[in-house]
C-alpha cells in the first residue's frame, strides 16, 4: 500500500531559551504550513505495470508511437508519457517536459543516443511536424525509438517522481482555504493501488495546474483543479470520485477552449482514459 506520511523535525534550540515563544511560534508555523508529502514508494512491478499501462494511454502500446508529433501541434510527443519537445526558438502554453525526462534517465547511467548527446537541453532537431515525419526511417529516428523502448522503467520512474513534486506546487498555488482538502485529496487516492496509477497518469497527462498558461478563460484542468473539486472522505470511493471529477474538468476544457483549436475532437478520448483509472 503506497502512503504518502509526512514529519517535522522542530527546532531544539529555540527550546533552550524563551520557552514559551518557541513553543507559540512552533505551533503557530504548523497550523500554517501544509504538511510536506513523504517519497511514494511503489514496488517495481507496480511502477512496470504504470509504465506499460501509461505506454498504451499516450501509444497504444506501440514502439512506432513512442515517436509522435500530433496534427495541429508545434512539438514532438515522445516517449510513454508523449513528453513534449519543443524546436528551437518555439515555446507554447504547455510545459516541456522531454528534457527532464532525458536528464533524469541519463543520471540512472543509461547511455543516449547520439541524438541526445548535445545536453538535456537542447531543442528538438526536426522543426515540423513534416520534417519529423520525413525523418521517420532514418538512422537518428531509430536509434531514439530503440532508445525509448529500452528506458520504459526509467521514464515510468521519471513519471513518479514528477508525482513527487507535484503536492508541494500544488499547495503553494492552492488558495490557503483550500490546501487541507487538496492534500486530504492527494493522500486518499495515494493509499490505493488504482488511486495512484490515476494520479500518476493524470499529472502527466494534464499536468499539475499550477501554471497560469495552461489555463482558458482563467480555469486550469490539471491534476490541482480536479482535487479542489472533490470533498469526500472515503479511501473507498477515492478514484470513483476522481474520475468523475476529471471528467467534468476535462469537459470544462474543451467547453472553454478556444474554437479554431477543436478541442472536442479529443474529448471522447480523454473521457474514455479517466474511465480506465477505475478498472486497471
Amino acid at each position: 500500500m503506497d502512503k504518502c506520511g509526512s514529519s517535522r523535525k522542530q527546532p531544539h534550540w529555540l527550546f533552550r531559551r524563551h520557552y514559551p515563544l518557541a513553543l507559540l511560534f512552533i505551533s503557530w508555523t504548523i497550523a500554517l504550513w501544509p504538511r510536506p508529502s513523504s517519497a511514494i514508494t511503489l514496488a517495481h512491478a507496480d511502477v512496470q505495470r504504470i509504465g506499460k499501462k501509461i505506454w498504451q494511454n499516450e501509444c497504444n502500446g506501440t514502439v512506432s508511437g513512442l515517436t509522435a508529433w500530433n496534427q495541429g501541434e508545434d512539438f514532438a510527443s515522445l516517449g510513454i508519457g508523449h513528453f513534449i519537445w519543443y524546436p528551437k526558438g518555439r515555446r507554447g502554453p504547455f510545459e516541456e517536459s522531454f528534457p527532464k525526462v532525458v536528464s533524469f534517465i541519463s543520471k540512472r547511467g543509461a547511455k543516449l543516443p547520439t541524438i541526445l548527446l548535445h545536453g538535456a537541453e537542447q531543442p528538438c532537431p526536426w522543426n515540423s511536424r513534416a520534417e519529423f515525419f520525413r525523418a521517420q526511417h532514418t538512422v537518428e529516428m531509430n536509434q531514439l525509438r530503440q532508445f525509448l523502448v529500452d528506458t520504459i522503467d526509467l521514464q515510468a520512474e521519471f513519471l513518479i517522481a514528477r508525482l513527487e513534486g507535484a503536492l508541494p506546487k500544488m499547495l503553494a498555488e492552492a488558495a490557503p482555504a483550500d490546501r487541507a482538502n487538496v492534500q486530504q485529496q492527494f493522500e486518499r487516492l495515494a493509499r490505493t493501488s488504482h488511486g495512484c496509477y490515476a494520479l500518476v497518469d493524470y499529472v502527466n497527462f494534464k499536468g499539475e495546474g499550477v501554471l497560469h498558461t495552461e489555463r482558458y478563460q482563467g480555469q486550469g484542468w490539471g491534476l490541482l483543479q480536479v482535487l479542489e473539486s472533490m470533498h469526500g472522505t472515503s479511501d473507498a470511493d477515492a478514484v470513483d470520485e476522481f474520475v468523475k471529477a476529471a471528467r467534468s474538468t476535462l469537459t470544462r476544457r474543451v467547453h472553454n477552449a478556444p474554437a479554431e483549436r477543436h478541442e472536442s475532437r479529443w474529448l471522447t478520448g480523454w473521457l474514455r482514459r479517466v474511465n480506465s483509472y477505475s478498472g486497471i
